[in-house]
């Protein structure tokens, strides 16, 4: 209050109530992966974490799907020893086959966006670190500088790199991001395990190269999750002629051996891949005399992209119908392009958990949605090293149910062996809780350290917890049991500190751990009437 010089009548306004505690955010992944664009308008967003709410707006800003190619061709059956393609058709007397060549780039994110909203996702933010166009894969150097980039963002919860688990990087970008979510003291890491190296791997050789691969730094910040999934993000209508097609730039393939002797068809492919080939379309045929022989040659006219686009979806439909054992094709390419890792599903599920009951309870023993399967059908006996290994590197499982559906089966971080952090719920609590009241704590920087200030801190600090306790995020059946306050002289202060500037803050809380194991014992009694 100004000092008083003049007579009259002054007014004095006295705060009532403590400052209150705003609730920090704890459902906002940050997704790292290549784009079709990243663009603001004029502006380049590359390399920036950008907040998108939606699909649409991934699309405004990062552009759509990828345009995967699967290439066909025809020629010798393969031998054995010869390099396995993505798939083979032989033909029925088995001296040629249709070989089909996987040329898609390795970029899933949009894709991951779709199973990340598809269970449960909201506000998120994307860092693009490369195009479709660039051709290259998620690189580590690029992933770096995005962590760094992300580090000025803090309402950040979650670091997801999808598409790390697809490339020879993958060690270097998973314990990367470790150790920025380390770092930072306010965010989890979301990871995939790595493929098998070959189709003889066993899944605990698997396991194990993931687990030597994360290192020993961080674990306490991240969260592993097993198998990969088949989704249902692309649908057969969606391998068309664009993604299932020929190299055009060849010659004609012979597909005779594939029809019976006198089959119309093979003339009517020739035809029809002439013309793509061409990039020519008939605008008026050919005319022809009595004997059939051509009197006026056909006029022809070069075909825009979207008729070209069309022509080969007409022979792709064309080989549906005609070509036995094409549609299987169909089926192999979509299965490829809906094989996805678990982790942006993952963070979906976070955030839907997160929303409806509270970052307190364990994200599992949940259905993930879009999912047909997943890769591995793990059983009780297989998922006990995943659970509880005796590095306690904890990777949770996914898993079929029958009648009950797919749902995620484990919540343990991979600090499994820590009494402390071995649930990824208590790990993102107290994270929640933490940042929650350090934010709260910075309208008393540089105020006087005295009595009425810690009186303040305290009732503050104290009113937040209870309204946790009272929605079920503490264990304790009255406050007190939940939690406690302590600052102040002689308690968490010495005049030392005082002097120093500095004021001490001790909470103590008791945060829920989920039931992970439950026990019913059943014994039998005397009879008693």
């Amino acid at each position: 209050m100004a000092q008083m010089k003049t007579p009259g009548v002054y007014i004095v306004e006295k705060s009532a109530f403590p400052n209150s505690v705003v609730e920090a955010a704890t459902a906002i992944p940050a997704f790292i992966g290549i784009t079709e664009k990243a663009q603001n308008g004029p502006d380049s967003l590359s390399g920036k974490p950008w907040k998108i709410t939606s699909m649409t707006e991934f699309q405004q800003y990062f552009g759509g799907a990828p345009a995967p190619k699967f290439v066909l061709s025809v020629g010798d059956a393969p031998k054995e020893g010869d390099p396995a393609p993505f798939y083979s058709l032989p033909s029925p007397d088995g001296s040629k086959a249709v070989t089909v060549i996987d040329q898609s780039g390795p970029f899933s994110l949009y894709y991951q966006m779709v199973m990340f909203y598809a269970n449960g996702g909201g506000t998120c933010y994307i860092v693009s670190v490369g195009t479709y166009a660039e051709g290259a894969p998620v690189d580590k150097d690029k992933v770096v500088a995005a962590l760094a980039a992300m580090e000025k963002e803090q309402e950040i919860t979650m670091v997801v790199v999808p598409e790390a688990a697809s490339v020879p990087d993958c060690k270097d970008i998973q314990t990367q991001v470790l150790a920025h979510c380390g770092k930072m003291m306010n965010r989890i890491a979301i990871l995939d395990v790595q493929p098998k190296a070959a189709a003889h791997e066993t899944m605990s050789d698997q396991i194990e190269t993931f687990r030597t691969n994360v290192g020993a730094n961080f674990l306490s910040y991240g969260a592993a999750y097993y198998p990969w999934l088949n989704t249902s993000v692309l649908s057969v209508k969606d391998i068309d002629g664009t993604v299932l097609t020929w190299d055009f730039t060849q010659p004609t393939p012979d597909i005779a051996p594939f029809f019976a002797p006198g089959s119309k068809f093979p003339k009517y492919f020739a035809d029809t891949y002439a013309e793509i080939a061409a990039g020519k379309k008939v605008v008026k045929p050919a005319q022809k005399d009595e004997t059939g022989a051509e009197t006026v040659p056909a006029e022809t006219a070069d075909c825009t992209p979207d008729e070209l686009a069309a022509m080969k979806t007409n022979l792709h439909n064309a080989l549906l119908q005609n070509l036995p054992g094409y549609q299987y094709i169909v089926n192999k390419v979509k299965d490829r392009l809906n094989l996805l890792p678990p982790s942006a599903a993952m963070a979906g599920l976070y955030t839907m958990v997160d929303n409806t009951r509270g970052v307190w309870k364990a994200p599992a023993n949940v259905s993930v949605n879009y999912v047909n399967s997943p890769v591995e059908n793990i059983d009780n006996a297989m998922q006990e090293d995943l659970n509880m290994p005796m590095n306690g590197k904890a990777v949770n499982a996914i898993r079929t149910f029958p009648g009950e559906g797919i749902k995620v089966w484990g919540a343990r971080t991979l600090d499994g062996n820590s009494q402390d952090w071995r649930y990824v719920n208590v790990r993102r609590t107290m994270m929640f809780l933490e940042e929650s009241v350090k934010n709260a704590a910075k309208a008393y920087v540089f105020e006087p350290n005295v009595a009425a200030t810690w009186m303040n801190v305290r009732s503050m600090i104290d009113n937040f917890l209870r309204s946790v306790w009272k929605r079920g995020g503490l264990a304790g059946a009255t406050p007190e049991d939940a939690y406690e306050i302590h600052v102040g002289l002689g308690d968490t202060m010495t005049a030392t500190d005082i002097l120093d500037g500095i004021m001490r803050i001790t909470v103590l809380v008791a945060i829920t751990r989920p039931a992970e194991f439950i026990e019913i014992t059943f014994q039998q009694q005397m009879q008693k009437s």
